[in-house]
């Protein structure tokens, strides 16, 4: 007989958002996500964020790796590494500490890399 034992947080799970499937909304895990369909909103995943060629993400990504194939709209920040495939495209902002490009690949925006802080929104003064 089996005891009912807590449901354990594991961090090597992966979560997987197939093709087809579209998600209105953030989605946050303590292990990887991999992005196969569309997501609409903020991407938190404590081990890795994989987006497959046909993947689509409209909104911020933010995990310790990352690996685009697909096409992203927003701020990616990988706190380790970040890798961009040949059939990416990024329209947005990326930081991470190492960032590898495959020749092919688009990025649209800012790049940040090494030891970097997050920007802090510059104050604007009134003119008189």
């Amino acid at each position: 007989m089996a005891k009912d034992q807590p449901a354990q947080p594991s961090s090597g799970a992966i979560s997987i958002i197939a093709p087809g499937t579209k998600v209105n909304g953030d989605v946050e895990t303590d292990g990887t996500l991999r992005v196969e369909g569309t997501v609409e909103g903020m991407i938190r995943a404590a081990k890795a964020v994989v987006v497959g060629k046909d993947g689509v993400v409209i909104g911020d990504i933010m995990t310790q790796d990352a690996v685009i194939g697909g096409r992203v709209t927003g701020t990616v920040v990988a706190e380790s590494r970040l890798e961009l495939q040949a059939t990416c495209i990024i329209d947005g902002e990326i930081r991470a500490r190492r960032v590898k490009l495959d020749e092919g690949g688009k990025v649209n925006g800012q790049v940040a890399m090494g030891d970097t802080p997050t920007p802090r929104p510059v104050a604007v003064e009134a003119r008189a």
